[in-house]
């Protein structure tokens, strides 16, 4: 009986003691609030007391620096001149330009552009209402001694009387000329063609710039432009 009543009576210590250890302390088991090797903060009060007047003055950041003045321009600016040169009539030419003045310049840049040059001069009779009135005119012009015409027969001006393509504006004025004294309104018109055309831009150091000796280009001309 009495091995029974002690037997009880340890169980119960041990039951009393585990709880005392789970609930007598409650933040043996609370994990850390800061990540490891991040220092806690604590509030002013917490603090002792020599630690709490120094805390605001360590708070107060000190002012940013000044930053340190750029160094003076020095010397004064060069005397620069700004050309154009061209038409060059093939890449070719340019590039051999570029090249005979490039120890000249400080620099350079090529520019194509796209110009309407003259073709060729049309003299030509307008074209009548029908086909039919064409031919008739045709065989007028015969009659009056004009030779070398034919009519249009599509594009954009069908039944138009061609009377000749000349190269030579002089030429063409004379061919007009001459319909116009047989009795017909001939008119003449400049044809035109679109060509590319090559130029130079440079930019050298004041003084005189003798760049014709230099490219011997016959029908290269200059003139001032802005700088680039």
């Amino acid at each position: 009986m009495f091995l029974r009543l002690l037997f009880v009576l340890l169980v119960m210590l041990n039951i009393v003691a585990a709880a005392w250890l789970l609930l007598g302390q409650p933040y043996a088991h609370v994990p850390p609030a800061t990540d490891p090797g991040v220092p806690e903060l604590h509030l002013l009060s917490e603090l002792p007391a020599h630690d709490t007047a120094a805390a605001p003055a360590d708070s107060i950041a000190a002012p940013a620096a000044a930053p340190a003045s750029l160094p003076a321009a020095t010397g004064a600016s060069a005397d620069y001149r700004c050309l154009t040169l061209g038409p060059f009539a093939t890449p070719h030419d340019l590039q051999q330009a570029r090249s005979a003045l490039a120890p000249l310049t400080r620099r350079m840049r090529s520019r194509q552009e796209q110009v309407a040059q003259s073709h060729s001069w049309w003299v030509y009779l307008p074209a009548p209402a029908s086909r039919a009135q064409a031919l008739a005119l045709t065989r007028q012009l015969a009659v009056r001694g004009i030779r070398d015409y034919f009519v249009v027969s599509g594009g954009d001006q069908p039944n138009t009387i061609s009377l000749g393509l000349f190269k030579d504006q002089d030429n063409a004025r004379k061919r007009r000329a001459d319909v116009v004294a047989a009795g017909f309104p001939a008119r003449i018109t400049e044809r035109t063609e679109t060509a590319p055309q090559y130029w130079l831009d440079l930019v050298t150091e004041g003084g005189s710039f003798d760049w014709r000796d230099r490219i011997g280009t016959d029908g290269v001309g200059s003139h001032s432009t802005s700088c680039f």
